[in-house]
C-alpha cells in the first residue's frame, strides 16, 4: 500500500520521522512521501529522516515558531489560515501513486489534536484517495489539559476522516522508564505494527510472491466502514541451525502441521493480547489478518484458520486473510487489523474524565474571575490612573 504520510505536531512528526526508518530496515516500499508539519521550530529540526524540503512551520504569525502552549483551538486555527503553506508540500506528492493518506498526530498536545482534523478536512475536500488519521492517546497521567484536548479532538478527527487508527500510550507505558526513552520505545511499537500492515502488497520485482496476497484493496475495504480501528500484533522467534530454519522444519522439510498451529496460536495472541487500543473484539465490525515472516515458514493453511477463527471471534462475516513474506526476517508473526470497533471502554473513560476536566475548569475560571473583582474591590474609595 502506498501512503503519503503527514505527521503533525511533535508526536505526529517523531512517529513519521519513525516510519522511514522502519521502511528502510524492511524494504517496504510503502511511504511515497513524508511530510511534517509543525508550529515550533525546534520540533521540526529535531526531525532526522524527513527532508527539509517537507518540514512545514505554520502559525509563525501567531506564535514566532514558539509552538501554541497545548492550546489546540489555537493549533485548530493557525492550521486553517496556513493551509495553503501545507498544500505547497502537498503539491510535491505523486498523489497519482498513493493509494491513500495517512495522518499522524498526538491528541494530547496543541498542534496536532488541534491541526490534524483541519487537515483531514481539507484532503477530504481535495483529493478521491482515502484519508486516514493515525490518533495517538495521552497517558491518564499526563493531566487534565491533555485528556480534554485529546476527548475534543477525537470527537473531531473521527469524522473527518475515512478511519481513525488509534494507538493508546497508557496501556503502552513500562514503570520505571524515563520520558524519552518511553516515547521511544512506544513510536517503535507504533511503527512495527502499522507499517507491518501497510507494507503488506507492496511487491516489487525479485521479491517473493505471497501465497495469499494482502493488497492496498484489502486494506482500504477493511477500513472503508469509517469509525475507530484497533491492531494486534504478535510473533515468535524462528530459531536458526546451519542457516536452515528449523523451528518449524525438521531439516529441510517444511512441517505443514507445526506452521499451520503456529499461525493460528498467533493470530489469537494479537487479537487477544494487548492491541493499540483495547476493546471487545466481538464488537469490531470488519477485520484483517496478515501473516509476517520468512516466506518459506508462510502457509495458506494457517493464515485460513486464524482467519477463520478471528470471523468466529467477532461474528462478521467480512474477516480478510493473506500473507506478506519478508525474506531475512527471523521471526514469524500475525496482524490482526479490527475495524469499527465500538465497544471501547478507554474513549468512554476519556470522554468522561474530559467532561469533568471541562466543567473543573470552568469553574475555576469563574471563581477566579470572582476573586480577583473581589481582591480589587476598594469600596470606590481609590481611582486607576486612567
Amino acid at each position: 500500500m502506498k501512503l503519503a504520510l503527514i505527521g503533525f505536531g511533535q508526536a505526529g512528526g517523531k512517529v513519521v520521522d519513525e516510519f522511514l526508518a522502519f521502511d528502510d530496515s524492511i524494504g517496504g516500499g510503502f511511504i511515497e512521501s513524508a511530510i511534517a508539519v509543525n508550529s515550533a521550530t525546534t520540533d521540526l529540526k529535531g526531525l532526522e529522516n524527513v527532508s527539509d524540503e517537507n518540514r512545514v512551520l505554520i502559525g509563525q504569525a501567531r506564535v514566532k515558531g514558539h509552538g501554541v502552549g497545548a492550546d489546540n483551538e489555537l493549533g485548530a486555527e493557525v492550521a486553517e489560515a496556513d493551509i495553503d503553506e501545507i498544500q505547497g508540500a502537498i503539491d510535491r506528492v505523486p498523489v497519482h501513486e498513493i493509494d491513500a493518506f495517512l495522518v499522524v498526530a498526538g491528541m494530547g498536545g496543541g498542534t496536532g489534536s488541534g491541526g490534524a482534523p483541519v487537515l483531514a478536512k481539507h484532503l477530504q475536500r481535495i483529493y478521491t484517495q482515502p484519508v486516514y488519521g493515525l490518533g495517538i492517546l495521552p497517558g491518564t497521567d499526563e493531566g487534565g489539559i491533555y485528556t480534554l484536548n485529546a476527548a475534543r479532538s477525537f470527537q473531531t478527527f473521527v469524522t473527518e476522516v475515512d478511519n481513525l487508527l488509534v494507538f493508546d500510550n497508557d496501556v503502552w507505558r513500562s514503570a520505571g522508564e524515563s520520558v524519552e526513552g518511553g516515547y521511544d520505545r512506544i513510536n517503535r511499537e507504533i511503527v512495527e505494527r502499522f507499517g507491518l500492515l501497510f507494507a503488506a502488497g507492496e511487491v516489487e520485482q525479485g521479491d517473493h510472491v505471497a501465497e495469499s496476497v494482502v493488497d492496498s484493496s484489502e486494506i482500504i475495504n477493511t477500513l472503508s466502514g469509517g469509525g475507530v480501528s484497533t491492531i494486534g500484533y504478535a510473533s515468535e522467534v524462528v530459531e536458526t541451525d546451519d542457516g536452515l530454519l528449523s523451528s518449524l522444519t525438521g531439516g529441510d522439510e517444511f512441517d505443514e502441521g507445526a506452521a499451520t498451529n503456529r499461525m493460528t496460536s498467533l493470530v489469537r495472541k494479537a487479537t487477544l493480547g494487548r492491541l493499540t487500543l483495547p476493546c471487545d473484539v466481538g464488537s469490531a465490525d470488519r477485520g484483517l489478518v496478515v501473516a509476517t515472516g520468512p516466506p518459506s515458514q508462510l502457509n495458506r493453511k494457517g493464515v485460513e484458520r486464524g482467519r477463520q477463527w478471528l470471523e468466529d471471534e467477532t461474528g462478521s462475516m467480512e474477516i480478510r486473510g493473506g500473507d506478506y513474506p519478508i525474506p531475512n526476517r527471523d521471526e514469524v508473526g500475525a496482524i490482526a487489523l479490527l475495524s469499527g470497533v465500538t465497544d471501547v471502554p478507554r474513549i468512554d473513560q476519556l470522554q468522561q474524565v474530559a467532561i469533568e476536566a471541562q466543567e473543573t475548569t470552568e469553574d475555576v475560571r469563574a471563581s477566579a474571575e470572582e476573586d480577583f473583582a473581589s481582591l480589587m474591590d476598594t469600596g470606590g474609595e481609590l481611582d486607576a490612573l486612567f
